[in-house]
Parts: C-alpha cells; structure tokens; sequence
C-alpha cells in the first residue's frame, strides 16, 4: 500500500495542535523531530538513555510528520491540512517557518521500522514500559511491568505527557476507585489505574483505531476484567460518577470540558490532566479553577506540564 508523508517545519509551541491537526484529517499517529533533542541535559533517573544520531533531527525547529494513504481526495485533504496549519496563527499559536513537504512511502518501509527505537525503560518509582516484543526480566519485587504495542495508535507510554499522567496517577489512584481515562490511545493509562489496585476503569477514545489498540493491550496486560474500553468524545460515553478522572491530551480540548469533568469527578475526587505545553499552563489553570477544582500540584518536564486538581 502507499502512503504520503506530510512534514512540516514548526515549533514546539505548535506540536500539539498540529497533531490534533493531522488526527481529525485521518493520520492515526505522528513524528514528531525535536532540534532541542541533542541539546537536552537527561537525568538517567529510572532507565537508560539511548544514542541519538543527528541526522534524525532538523537543524532548528521541529518537525512534526504523519502519514496518509494515498487516494484520489488527498489533495484536497492536505490542502485542508494547510490551510489548518496556517489558521492556527489566529489562536495565537506560533507556528514557526511552516514549510510543508510530501514524499511518497511504501508500507513496509515505515510500518515497523520504529520498532527498532522503542525499548524497555522505567519511567517511574513503580512502573516500567516494556514492548511486547522485547524480553524483559524485573529488578525490582514491587516493579509493575506494562506491555505495550501501540500499533497505530498514539502512545508509547514514554511521552513526557504520559510519564508525568503515571507518576500522578501512582500518587492519586487507591484500592477500588473507579478511573475515567479520557483519549486513552494505546490505553496505557487505563492498564497503570487497573495495575494500580483501580476497581473499574473506564477508557475511551474518538479514535477507532485507538480504541482498538487499547483493547488489544488491555487483554495482553490481563486488566480486561477490570478495564473496558470504548468509541466516544470526551466523557460522552461516561454516566457514573468516577474517583480519579484523567486526560493527556490538548489543552485547547481539555479547557473546553472542564465543566463536565467537574460533573463525573466524585466530590473530593481527582482529575489529572496533561498535554499541557508550558504556555498553556496558565490557562488551563484559570479553566479547571472556574469550573470549581482547586489545584493541588503541578508537575513539570521538559516544555510540558501535567496537573492534579480536586473537587472539594
């Protein structure tokens, strides 16, 4: 099968919304090339850190990539994309250079080659993210080992967003709370709240193809007794009020519906959110504060931040 790779030259600023961007047009995952990436002091805190090779990165910038089948309406889909991109300006986005490119790749050439890249690594005190097709073996009696194929959905487990969504969660999940997941992608959160000593965990996803990937790790981590997984916006599909509600994903989406998080979030219960960048960070507080949360600890790394905020 082919597929067109969409580029575009942008800023970090810009990474989350382009994605959202390349998502609702049918790409069901990105890549995203950070310049600052060989520049970065790491903290070998909980695993290793591996080689990067220059030529993987742009000289300034970032460059977010993702891929669509090739088909007689993909003109007017990337233009779509373009004109998305550009549009984002009037958000106060700043989008950088915008240079966009496509190429022409063949299936085999990328469908697995990054599996070369994603290894077993402990991103927090308990949890350690292992691909399913790597042997790993614990080093520690109380590690909770989480195998994950993301397949085409979005979501190694390794995301700074999602390391700080496991951390929090290890702080605020406690034995027979019920969890809400909001874009559960591969549905790692949802198997760390199940891992966790959650009661009832309820993940969904817009994405189909997500939602399918979820399933698939949920029943390989042996948490489907315990985690269910579902086609649905947002908290559409959630009725039941829930003891810990979170969400990795943009902060333009997540301040839109802190009001009917507020609403599932039993009283005294947690919501954490993350896929904040840094600019965000404010507005998203004024959002989760006006809806009736207090805030009560934000976490940083990298450019990105995640926050845990209770309903009183």
């Amino acid at each position: 099968m082919k597929w067109t790779e969409l580029s575009v030259l942008t800023t970090n600023e810009a990474v989350e919304a382009i994605s959202n961007i390349y998502h609702e047009a049918g790409a069901s995952g990105v890549v995203i090339e950070d310049s600052t990436e060989m520049e970065k002091e790491r903290v070998d805190q909980f695993g290793e850190i591996y080689d990067l090779n220059p030529n993987d990165f742009p000289k300034s910038g970032v460059i977010v990539k993702a891929y669509l089948p090739v088909s007689s309406f993909l003109a007017e889909t990337v233009e779509e994309i373009k004109l998305a991109i550009a549009n984002l300006e009037n958000f106060d986005i700043n989008v950088g250079e915008n240079v966009f490119t496509m190429s022409e790749v063949h299936e085999e050439d990328w469908a697995t080659a990054w599996k070369q890249y994603y290894h077993p690594v402990k991103i927090s005190e308990r949890f350690t993210i292992v691909p399913t097709w790597e042997e790993y073996t614990p080093v520690n009696t109380d590690e909770l080992i989480i195998e994950l194929d993301p397949g085409m959905a979005f979501g190694t487990g390794t995301h700074p967003t999602t390391v700080m969504c496991l951390q929090a969660l290890e702080k605020v999940v406690k034995e027979g709370n019920s969890v809400v997941d909001v874009g559960t992608g591969s549905g790692v959160l949802a198997i760390a709240a199940a891992m966790l000593g959650a009661e009832k965990v309820h993940a969904l996803d817009l994405d189909a193809v997500a939602v399918k990937s979820a399933f698939e790790n949920i029943v390989h981590n042996k948490v489907q007794d315990i985690a269910t997984v579902h086609q649905g916006n947002l908290l559409d599909t959630v009725s039941e009020p829930a003891d810990v509600v979170v969400a990795n994903i943009l902060a333009e989406i997540i301040m839109t519906f802190t009001d009917d998080a507020f609403s599932i979030v039993k009283p005294g219960g947690l919501y954490v959110t993350s896929g904040i960048i840094n600019a965000k960070k404010e507005d998203v507080k004024k959002a989760l504060v006006g809806s009736g949360f207090i805030i009560e600890e934000v976490l940083m790394m990298e450019d990105w931040v995640a926050i845990i905020a209770r309903r009183p």
